[in-house]
């Protein structure tokens, strides 16, 4: 849909997910395995025929662009359009440090804001575990007629959030601000349809007056203007990756098969970087139960309720549960783990016990031993 131009907010490194976003940012988590928490948001644009994306980072993107390249496995790879990488550069030098909020982010690449022909912006977070039916809230915001449609759950988050109060006629023309328990309205995903013309207008308004958040500053000044903003119920599965215990639970939840079936509907396909690995071998005493392996892992031990991205190796005698280990982690002869996440090229040593909780996992660093 060439009326339609995305935007993929990606630059966050949330401080509460500590050592998984040391050198990285929270939208390139792995998640789910074979997955990084940033395929679903382009996935999402690419099945909703949204081909022109502007992914905005800021900081520790290594590995983000590692992952998504040139576009190409998400239809994006084009000569002209397609997917574009945007770094900050369009602030001033004394305010280079973090992005305050997502107004400024986007004033960081006001020129390709501004250079843009579509008609309407497509706004999602990086960091959301959802499958966005983008296509539907498309057509939900041209019939509505409104400049803006936030696309909003009905599932009440564990992170501070904005609910937006809906009237009868499908409007809100009220939003209450970071919540952080259920209440009144609907919970906002962060995801936006906006007419350029009025996404430009916010943030000019919000430049001059050293705005920096879309939420607080720019929606907050539309609806006291008598502004209504349409909203567009997402009816699937939904988390916003915001800490270690929330991205612990969105992890868990995948081995739930009515939570995989929202995440993973044949319609919406998920689309990732593509790898060649072998086929994951299984040994004589390997023992797996409700869980996701990836392919290249050699298992040898006892793997009950776990998220396992490729090359894994769990020893013969190792018992893993509860647990998150990424790629090349390595579980040595008699290891006792559960409640544990274990990032890239981790390892941990024959016979250790370590044993976390559900609200307090026990994160291995990347690339270290224990």
């Amino acid at each position: 849909m060439s009326d339609f131009h995305g935007i993929i907010f990606a630059y966050g490194s949330v401080n509460e997910l500590g050592e998984l976003v040391k050198t990285r940012t929270a939208a390139s988590l792995p998640f789910c395995g074979r997955y990084r928490l940033i395929d679903f948001a382009l996935s999402s644009m690419m099945n909703a025929g949204i081909h022109d994306v502007g992914v905005i980072m800021q900081r520790d993107y290594q590995s983000l662009l590692d992952h998504i390249g040139s576009g190409k496995d998400w239809d994006m790879g084009r000569r002209i359009g397609g997917l574009r990488m945007l770094p900050p550069f369009g602030l001033p030098e004394y305010h280079r440090g973090d992005y305050t909020g997502t107004i400024e982010a986007l004033n960081a690449v006001s020129t390709y804001v501004r250079e843009l022909r579509a008609k309407y912006i497509v706004m999602v977070q990086g960091n959301v575990a959802a499958n966005l039916d983008l296509k539907a809230a498309m057509r939900h915001h041209i019939k509505s007629g409104a400049e803006i449609t936030a696309i909003c759950t009905e599932r009440t988050p564990e992170y501070r959030h904005h609910r937006y109060v809906v009237d009868a006629d499908g409007f809100a023309r009220r939003m209450i601000f970071n919540q952080t328990t259920g209440g009144e309205g609907l919970a906002s995903l962060e995801a936006y349809i906006i007419s350029k013309e009025l996404l430009i207008t916010m943030m000019d308004a919000c430049a001059a007056a050293n705005h920096y958040h879309f939420h607080r500053d720019a929606i907050a000044a539309y609806l006291e203007n008598g502004g209504k903003v349409n909203v567009y119920l997402h009816p699937g599965y939904a988390r916003r990756i915001m800490s270690l215990d929330t991205y612990f639970d969105a992890s868990m939840d995948m081995l739930k098969p009515e939570c995989r079936a929202e995440m993973f509907p044949p319609e919406r396909p998920v689309r990732t970087k593509s790898h060649e690995d072998v086929s994951t071998y299984y040994g004589e005493e390997a023992f797996v139960t409700n869980s996701l392996v990836s392919d290249g892992c050699i298992i040898e031990g006892e793997v009950k309720n776990c998220v396992l991205s490729s090359d894994v190796r769990i020893a013969p005698g190792a018992k893993i549960e509860n647990c998150i280990l990424m790629r090349g982690a390595k579980i040595g002869e008699g290891v006792i783990l559960n409640s544990v996440i274990a990032d890239k090229y981790a390892s941990v040593s024959a016979f250790r016990t370590l044993m976390g909780s559900e609200k307090l996992p026990i994160v291995i660093p990347k690339n270290s031993n224990i």
